[in-house]
């Protein structure tokens, strides 16, 4: 019997799944050794380090502590990390989406404009960078009043002859990179993005510039400053395409040559000529960089309006050129502090009173073509400074536009009639000789704008005397000049509003001084009046109480929806009611008020602009089909302020001065100093509003406005009117077939036809103000009483005036020449076709 089935024996019969659990045996053993190895080898290196510390085997407590954060500081740092990889991954994944997106959305877009932008650049030539279109501005009978060419062809330079100033000066402060990339900084872009983003985010102009020269170049020559994202795509492309094609000193040479220096300026050399009368070879290094700081934003430093803004620029560009060792600092310092003296060309552009209203009439239809909005009222500064911004860009490229893209501009200005109206304003103002030292421009001025009510269309326009022998660039007062309007101001927001809330011609109000008030101008009161007699003659009182009981807010806001442009916080006190106001308004402005007034209260924008069509005859702007109109008041309203206003011509302040069979309605203004006087007034056909005054304001002793405004508003009126049928002014509701304006209104008022209520004068020994005037009217109450009573007849000063041009004789103006404006293009202008009559 064997002994090896028994447990006592050593010997063991071989099963293969010992192996097997042997092995499983061994690895798990391994595993644990491992493991306690590691452990040890941790504890034993922490054992060394800290017998490193204090020389024995064990940490104390405070040695712990800190081993225990640095090892919740490495687990933190492991979760950040893996956090962070889990977020770059997502951000990945956006960003793939996006793309994805883009590309079929946009993807075919953006294969058409590189398509677009290759053929474009391929088919350039040296020649695309020299050429301009000429646009060309006609009057209503489409004869021509001038033409709008840019200089660039006349002046091109080449890069030889460019100074070395003015390149040095165009790179440094335009695109300092600009001969290391390769037609766009994509770093400088992606920055101005994500500022235009955050602008957008916070509501704040926040904004930065990402162009390039070349980026610049294909805006200014191939596209437009439409700010979108197109127009940026698309700009890129052909930048792009441009460097593969041009070398940087031709790119450079092309864009100096292209950029707008303001006022019909294009290239360096043009604008050399036009500030300083001389070559671009010729221009010192502060001229240069005066020159220079114009093109970043042309309506910001335009030299003839904003000289220190100019100046300031000037300094930063020779700082800049200065840091980028362009310049010595020997030479910095005589450039910084050289005087800069403008000497434009005299006769290198003539421009009339048509011409330059036509362009801003002009520029203005085209911004809104392109969408946008004007605003004269604003919720906070921020949001103004980012709509004068947004103005002043797009009124920069819509006016530079006019002179290179051949446009063809028809306009509702009749030359006929703007003779007229030139002519009634040199005549009356024919006897004031006194003029200014250095330009020898007549001191005392004045303006008028004609408006015709069938269709609210400026058909003249006068911005100041006639001149011989004075040339290039004039202020047109008639649109650009701001003054107080005094009385012409109460029908537009005191007494046509509150016409719309119950009162009427017949109301009964009282003339009482109250302490506090404004003074009548004659410091007479008449107590119980009708709210017709207050009107007729301008009783500052009654228009002030009117005014604080409709309140400042409510009363402006008339103005406001007619765009006038200035009207600002200041204004908002009881003196805005007698024509207070701070920076006054246009005779332009006043005109489309009284005209809206006629027009049953309904509002339209004033422009002389009837058509517009591009170089290839597409129509940009109609005015005549697509014309807005806004019920500003509401029609009884205005047709009883048209009946008070005829007795202003009857019976009031310009008594004795109605047209001859034709009923006209109108109201005098004149400033409690006697530095600003108006007329405005209107018949069924036309409005005209008229202002006379200093440049510089000062007082004329005669000046009120029924006497020289009045006297220019009633020789043309009375002209333009000859032959024409008499039409009766609407009547409005309740008005009594008897209630003329010519009433005795010295007699008893019948407020509701049955009471009578005699009118009481009264005389405020503290009223009359016998001092003189000062030179800046304050905006009190007292300074700013409006002085619209009847001035004692006086004679016009003689007129003996040899220096007066009075314009050509005969009624026809259609044989006068246009303005060549900005370029020496003799041809005649192309073929308009008779289709589009402007009557």
């Amino acid at each position: 019997m064997s002994n090896r089935n028994t447990r006592g024996d050593s010997t063991r019969v071989f099963n293969p799944d010992d192996i097997i659990v042997r092995e499983r045996q061994t690895r798990n053993a391994t595993a644990s050794g491992n493991a306690a190895g590691n452990r040890n080898s941790r504890t034993s290196q922490n054992m060394r380090t800290a017998q490193r510390v204090n020389g024995t085997g064990t940490l104390t407590p405070k040695q712990a502590k800190k081993q225990e954060k640095k090892i919740r500081k490495h687990k933190r740092h492991k979760k950040f990390w893996f956090g962070f990889k889990i977020f770059m991954l997502i951000c990945l994944l956006a960003i793939l989406a996006a793309l994805v997106v883009i590309y079929f959305k946009f993807g075919d877009d953006l294969l058409k404009w590189k398509m677009e932008a290759t053929d474009i650049v391929e088919n350039s030539t040296s020649d695309t960078f020299r050429a301009s279109e000429t646009s060309i501005i006609y009057a209503s009978n489409k004869s021509m009043i001038a033409k709008l060419k840019g200089d660039k062809d006349s002046y091109y330079l080449t890069f030889d002859e460019i100074p070395q100033s003015v390149k040095d000066a165009m790179v440094v402060t335009e695109d300092r990179d600009f001969y290391k990339h390769e037609g766009v900084n994509f770093l400088s872009t992606a920055k101005a993005a994500v500022m235009l983003v955050e602008s957008k985010l916070r509501h704040q102009d926040i904004s930065r510039g990402g162009s390039t020269i070349t980026q610049q170049l294909a805006k200014n020559v191939f596209l437009s400053n439409e700010r979108s994202y197109e127009r940026k795509v698309r700009e890129i492309f052909i930048a792009l395409e441009l460097e593969k094609k041009y070398t940087k000193d031709q790119i450079l040479e092309f864009y100096i040559n292209n950029i707008y220096f303001a006022n019909g300026y294009y290239g360096i050399e043009a604008a050399s000529k036009g500030y300083f009368n001389k070559s671009a070879k010729d221009l010192d290094l502060a001229e240069a960089a005066f020159l220079c700081s114009i093109p970043n934003r042309p309506s910001l430093y335009n030299p003839l309006e904003h000289y220190k803004n100019t100046l300031k620029r000037k300094s930063r560009i020779l700082k800049q050129m200065l840091d980028a060792d362009c310049i010595t600092a020997a030479e910095y310092s005589d450039a910084n502090y050289e005087e800069i003296i403008l000497n434009p060309a005299q006769a290198l552009k003539t421009q009339n009173y048509m011409t330059t209203y036509a362009i801003s009439c002009a520029t203005k239809s085209l911004m809104q073509a392109r969408g946008f909005e004007f605003k004269y009222k604003f919720d906070s500064t921020e949001e103004q400074k980012q709509y004068e911004k947004e103005y002043d860009e797009l009124y920069d490229d819509c006016h530079n536009s006019l002179y290179t893209g051949g446009y063809r501009i028809y306009t509702s200005l009749n030359k006929k009639k703007q003779k007229k109206l030139q002519k009634a304003v040199d005549d009356q103002l024919a006897g004031f000789k006194e003029k200014t030292k250095k330009d020898k421009i007549y001191k005392l001025q004045g303006a008028a704008t004609c408006i015709d009510n069938s269709n609210g269309l400026v058909v003249a326009i006068v911005g100041g005397r006639k001149q011989k022998n004075i040339t290039g660039y004039t202020l047109n007062r008639a649109y650009q000049s701001y003054r107080q309007p005094g009385s012409c101001f109460k029908p537009v927001a005191v007494y046509t509003p509150q016409l719309e809330r119950g009162y009427t011609p017949d109301s009964i109000v009282d003339d009482t001084y109250f302490k506090g008030g404004p003074h009548n101008a004659d410091g007479s009161y008449a107590g119980k009046i009708s709210l017709r007699y207050a009107v007729e003659k301008s009783k500052n009182v009654i228009a002030w109480k009117l005014f604080q009981e409709l309140t400042p807010e409510v009363g402006l806001s008339y103005p406001i929806k007619m765009g006038f442009a200035n009207i600002v916080d200041s204004d908002y006190y009881p003196a805005a009611s007698l024509g207070g106001l701070t920076n006054g308004v246009t005779t332009v402005e006043m005109a489309s008020a009284f005209a809206a007034i006629e027009n049953d209260g309904v509002f339209r924008e004033p422009t002389c602009i009837s058509k517009i069509t591009d170089s290839e005859g597409k129509t940009i702007v109609n005015n005549k089909k697509n014309r807005k109109e806004k019920h500003v008041y509401k029609q009884n309203a205005a047709r009883m302020m048209t009946s008070i206003l005829q007795g202003v011509l009857v019976s009031g302040t310009a008594r004795g001065n109605a047209l001859d069979n034709m009923s006209c309605a109108g109201k005098t203004g004149t400033t409690s100093d006697k530095k600003d006087g108006w007329f405005c007034g209107y018949t069924p056909y036309y409005t005209t509003t008229v202002w006379v005054g200093y440049d510089n304001p000062k007082t004329l002793y005669d000046l009120y406005g029924n006497t020289y405004p009045l006297r220019i508003w009633r020789e043309f009126m009375s002209d333009i009117h000859q032959g024409l049928e008499n039409k009766e002014f609407e009547s409005y509701e309740g008005q009594n077939s008897s209630g003329s304006s010519g009433q005795d209104y010295s007699s008893d008022y019948n407020s509701d036809g049955n009471t009578t209520v005699t009118a009481v004068p009264t005389m405020d020994p503290d009223a009359m103000d016998n001092t003189n005037p000062t030179e800046t009217p304050d905006n009190d109450s007292e300074n700013n009483t409006d002085k619209d009573t009847e001035a004692a007849p006086t004679k016009k000063p003689a007129d003996n005036n040899d220096n007066t041009d009075v314009g050509d004789s005969g009624d026809d103006g259609d044989d006068s020449q246009p303005d060549d404006v900005g370029g020496d293009d003799a041809s005649i202008p192309d073929d308009v076709g008779g289709d589009d009559t402007v009557n």
